[in-house]
C-alpha cells in the first residue's frame, strides 16, 4: 500500500473507544476542567509547544482531520474540515474541503485559511517546528474555494508527509494569519470548532458553546478551563463537586475514586512517551558513551511498577499508538556492568572524573515524577554518576525545559512529549534533528541523515521499514534522550458527565457532551 492508501476509504463518523452514551438533555450546566498545566498566554498555536493550551485549542479550533490513535488502530482517520485527502502524485497532495463551516468571527471557511495556515506554520521562526520542511520548500495553490494542493517539488521530500499532519495543526483564519506574530493570533482562538473563546479569567480559560457549530450546537453551554497545579487540589475539586473532570491523577488517587459512585474513570494509552532527556551540547552528555552508560544504569521495570496504572511498557522514542513503533531489539536495558564499561571507556572509571550533575524534574504535572525522579537519581548515583535531584513546580521546570546557546539548564530533565497525530516526525525530527535539537540539544550529522532517508521514502512501506531498521535502532545506539514508559491519560469525572470523547493526547470532543 502506498501512503495515499491511508485514506483509501472515508471514515466520517467518530468511532471513540471511551464515549460516555446516555440520553441528551437539551441542555446541560457548564464543564469545569482542572488542568494541570499552566496557558503561556500567547494564543498563536504556532508559538508554543504547552500541551495545556493544545487541549483548549481541541475544543474551539477546527482540524483538516481528527486521527483517534487507539492500540488497536493507530492509523485511523476520520476528516472533519477535510472531505478527502489524494495523492495525485509523489509531491502532489489535494485536499477537498466542507462548504458549509464558518469561523467563529463569521468568516466562511474556504481554501486560502488551509493554505496560509500550513505556509504560516511551515515559517521557520515558528516555535512548533511541525512540518517536514520550511515554507521556501512548498508551493500550495487554491484552484478553487474548497480545493487546495500541496507541492512539495521544491523541497524534494514526498508529499504525503501531509496526510498523518493534517490531524495536528489546527486551521487558522488567513484574516488572522495576515497579522502574523504579533497579530490578533496571539490575542485569542478564532477556530471553527464547537466552542467558542470567551477570554481570559486569570487561571481560568472562558470557552462558550458555538450554537452554529456544524455539527449541530454542544449541548454543555460553557466549558471552563482551569490551572490547578497540585493533583491532591484537582481531586478534592472533583470531591466536592467543584469540577466536572480533571486530569493527570496519581494511580493511589484513581484507586481511591473509583470506589465513589458518584465519579467514574478513563485510562487510556496516550500518544505521550516520558523521557530523561540529556543536554547532549555539553558535557559530560556530549559523549555517547557517557549517555549510554547512564541508560544502562536504569532499571525501567522499577520506574514502570511504581507508576502503576499510569505507565505502560514501551521500548522506543515514540508511543505505541505511532506510525512505525516497534519494540527495539538494541533499546538500551539495565545492566550495571555494562554501565560501568561504557564509563571505563569513556574516560569515568567507576564514575571518577564526572562533574557535578543535575537532574530537574517537576511536580504536580505529571504522575509521579518526583518519586520515580528519586529512584532514578538513586540508580544512577549508585553506578557512580554524581547526581543531585532538582524538583520544580510546573512553571519554573517548564521555564528550564528547552536548549539554549551553551546547552540548556542542569545536565538532565524530565519531559514528556504528546502530539495529537501519528506521525513520528513530530517526535523524531522535532528532537533529533539539528536544525531542531528542542531539549537535548543534539547535532549528530548521522541521525540528520537517517531522519531526512526516512522522509523521503516514497512509500509507507518504505519508510516504515527505514524508521523500524535504521532510524530508531540508530537512536537507540547514539541515546540521547532514554524513552521510559508511554505515559497513561488518566482522567476523573462526574458520573453525570456523559458523550466526552478523550484523545490520546488528552485533548477532547465535547460537541455531544452533556454535564448533568
Amino acid at each position: 500500500m502506498t501512503r495515499a492508501g491511508v485514506f483509501g476509504a472515508s471514515a466520517m463518523v467518530l468511532d471513540p473507544a471511551f464515549l460516555c452514551s446516555s440520553a441528551m438533555a437539551q441542555t446541560s450546566k457548564p464543564m469545569v476542567f482542572l488542568s494541570a498545566e499552566n496557558i503561556t498566554g500567547n494564543w498563536d498555536p504556532t508559538a508554543h509547544t504547552t500541551l495545556s493550551q493544545k487541549n483548549v485549542e481541541g475544543f474551539v479550533m477546527g482540524f483538516l482531520t481528527r486521527t483517534p490513535m487507539r492500540l488497536d488502530d493507530p492509523e485511523k482517520t476520520n476528516y472533519e474540515l477535510a472531505t478527502s485527502i489524494k495523492l495525485l502524485d509523489e509531491h502532489r497532495l489535494e485536499i477537498k474541503l466542507r462548504n458549509d463551516i464558518k469561523f467563529h468571527d463569521g468568516k466562511p471557511f474556504k481554501a486560502e485559511d488551509v493554505k496560509a495556515t500550513i505556509e504560516y506554520g511551515a515559517l521557520p521562526d515558528r516555535p512548533a517546528q511541525w512540518y517536514p520542511g520550511p515554507t521556501s520548500g512548498l508551493t500550495i495553490t487554491t484552484p478553487d474555494d474548497y480545493t487546495v494542493i500541496i507541492d512539495t517539488t521544491k523541497g524534494g521530500y514526498p508529499a504525503d508527509l501531509f496526510i498523518f499532519l493534517a490531524s495536528f495543526l489546527p486551521i487558522m483564519s488567513a484574516t488572522d494569519v495576515k497579522g502574523g506574530p504579533s497579530g490578533p493570533l496571539t490575542q485569542r482562538l478564532n477556530g471553527t470548532g464547537p466552542f467558542k473563546f470567551d477570554g481570559q479569567k486569570g487561571n481560568s480559560t472562558v470557552l462558550k458553546a458555538n450554537m452554529d457549530y456544524f455539527h449541530g450546537a454542544p449541548k454543555i453551554s460553557e466549558i471552563h478551563f482551569n490551572f490547578v497545579g497540585d493533583a491532591t487540589t484537582r481531586m478534592l475539586s472533583l470531591l466536592n463537586g467543584e469540577a466536572s473532570i480533571v486530569e493527570r491523577l496519581e494511580p493511589e488517587q484513581v484507586a481511591t475514586l473509583t470506589k465513589n459512585p458518584k465519579i467514574k474513570t478513563s485510562t487510556i494509552v496516550s500518544v505521550e512517551n516520558k523521557y530523561l532527556w540529556f543536554r547532549c551540547s555539553k558535557p559530560p552528555f556530549d559523549n555517547p558513551l557517557v549517555r549510554q552508560a547512564a541508560c544502562h544504569a536504569i532499571d525501567r521495570a522499577s520506574v514502570l511498577e511504581l507508576l502503576g496504572s499510569a505507565g505502560h511498557e514501551s521500548s522506543n522514542f515514540v508511543s505505541p499508538v505511532k506510525f512505525g513503533y516497534i519494540d527495539l531489539p538494541n533499546y538500551p536495558k539495565f545492566d550495571p556492568a555494562k554501565c560501568q564499561e561504557l564509563l571505563a571507556k569513556a574516560g569515568f572509571p567507576k564514575g571518577k572524573g564526572l562533574p557535578p550533575l543535575e537532574y530537574i524534574v517537576s511536580v504536580g504535572f505529571y504522575p509521579k515524577t518526583k518519586e520515580y525522579g528519586e529512584v532514578i537519581t538513586g540508580m544512577l548515583q549508585e553506578q557512580g554518576f554524581p547526581v543531585t535531584l532538582t524538583v520544580l513546580e510546573p512553571a519554573a521546570w517548564n521555564e528550564r525545559l528547552y536548549d539554549r546557546p551553551g546547552g540548556g539548564p542542569g545536565h538532565m530533565i524530565d519531559c514528556g512529549w504528546s502530539t495529537g497525530s501519528p506521525e513520528p516526525d513530530l517526535v523524531l525530527r522535532t528532537h533529533f534533528y539539528s536544525k531542531s535539537k528542542r531539549i537535548c540539544g543534539i547535532v549528530d550529522p548521522e541521525i540528520d541523515a537517517s531522519l531526512d532517508k526516512e522522509r523521503n521514502a516514497p512509500t509507507l512501506e518504505a519508510r516504515k521499514k527505514i524508521l523500524q531498521t535504521e532510524t530508531m535502532p540508530l537512536l537507540a545506539d547514539k541515546v540521547p534522550a532514554l524513552s521510559l514508559f508511554t505515559s497513561v491519560m488518566i482522567h476523573a469525572m462526574q458520573k453525570d458527565l456523559d458523550g466526552l470523547f478523550i484523545y490520546p493526547d488528552g485533548s477532547m470532543d465535547a460537541s455531544k457532551a452533556t454535564n448533568g
